[in-house]
């Protein structure tokens, strides 16, 4: 049911209604691609059944299925057509075509060959605890994240989230478990790490299916190699990969798991309950054993999205501009354009770090979101 975890703290303002999300979540249904449409999301009944409800709930959690469609022209057939149609200029009135008509001719170019593009889908599963205030997000990109929580917080009445956040930072934590060869309690460390150096070099050692209690680990770690993933499992009953941005990647429900369990008809209900029975007890372990959830100020992430007329305008002077200049150092330096690493750096929530990167966008320092809902830095 989940493979990969990126989990929100949502808004204790927020009240949970079933039926008023159920028709908020049909409002925005997953369309395909029209013939010159680059890209297209939206929702999926959760249980695969045609005409289904959009959100289900399994003993009090909410399950949604966020779906998307991207067509992509290949970048060596792109430039052969624009090629073509500036040669055909040339011909036709003598003269090259500058850089601003070759942008015209590769938008032309994009809508010409589009039609004629093989498409792309994919699917995410969502996960909402009322009871808890959790949000998780089934998958392993951050872009596509921001995507799922984009559409929530602006379907959902009251709905604000903000990445779940702990006093110790895993690297913290990771190094200190590693090192001392003391893991937290209820956890194990397992046979796979990955460590990154934090100099210039960049140098990576990766362990797999390799002991860990070694002096080789402790050296490396005493020379200033972070890990950046460490495998673990929890109280025998599942096992993942820890990140440094506290994504749980790799998730794998134990055979303990499924002792004594009856399956329903389809399975889904079955492995909702299992699931989120074994991750609900997980989520706040590991937050305990990070030092506890980390406090969050500021105003919500819904607020943070809305900028008036729908427009990421950062005015000058005062603390928004302020943060402004921290994000775009941050995008800058780390050459990552993830409102994941701005959330992580900056502390402030999914919101405010969209608002940041459409700034940026305007201002050119990094691209739109592609087909994989990410952006690459372009100063």
């Amino acid at each position: 049911m989940f493979k990969n975890l990126i989990a929100y703290r949502i808004a204790a303002t927020w009240t949970p209604d079933l039926a008023v999300a159920e028709e908020a979540i049909k409002a925005i249904p997953f369309l395909e691609c029209g013939e010159t449409q680059e890209k297209s999301t939206g929702w999926i009944p959760p249980r695969g059944e045609l005409n289904g409800a959009m959100i289900e709930s399994v003993a009090g959690q909410w399950i949604l299925q966020f779906k998307s469609e991207t067509k992509a022209v290949p970048a060596d057939v792109l430039a052969r057509k624009v090629d073509e149609m500036a040669a055909r200029i040339e011909k036709e009135t003598g003269r090259k075509s500058g850089k601003k008509e070759v942008r015209e001719l590769k938008d032309e170019a994009k809508l010409t060959l589009l039609p004629m593009a093989f498409t792309k889908q994919s699917s995410v599963r969502v996960w909402i605890s009322p009871a808890n205030n959790y949000l998780v997000v089934d998958t392993s990109s951050q872009g596509r994240a921001d995507e799922v929580v984009t559409s929530l917080v602006e379907q959902l009445p009251g709905f604000s989230v903000a990445l779940l956040s702990t006093q110790t930072s895993p690297q913290a934590a990771m190094s200190h478990w590693l090192s001392e060869q003391e893991p937290p309690a209820g956890f194990t460390v397992d046979r796979e790490c990955e460590l990154k150096a934090a100099d210039e070099s960049k140098a990576v050692v990766k362990y797999g299916n390799h002991a860990l209690d070694i002096e080789e680990v402790k050296a490396h770690i005493a020379a200033g190699k972070l890990p950046t993933k460490l495998a673990m499992t929890w109280d025998d009953r599942v096992s993942f990969i820890l990140t440094e941005g506290l994504q749980v990647k790799k998730v794998a429900f134990l055979d303990t798991v499924f002792e004594g369990t009856k399956g329903d008809d389809d399975g889904f209900d079955t492995d909702v309950t299992i699931a989120t029975g074994e991750l609900v007890k997980l989520i706040p372990d590991l937050m305990a054993a990070l030092g506890g959830e980390a406090e969050r100020g500021g105003a919500s992430a819904k607020q943070e999205m809305e900028s008036g007329d729908g427009n990421a305008v950062i005015p000058e002077g005062g603390e928004v501009e302020s943060l402004y200049d921290k994000a775009k150092a941050v995008v800058l330096r780390e050459n990552n354009a993830s409102s994941h690493i701005l959330q992580q750096r900056l502390n402030i929530s999914s919101g405010r770090a969209e608002l940041m990167l459409e700034a940026m966008e305007k201002a050119g320092v990094v691209t739109p979101m592609d087909g994989d809902a990410n952006r690459m830095v372009l100063v």
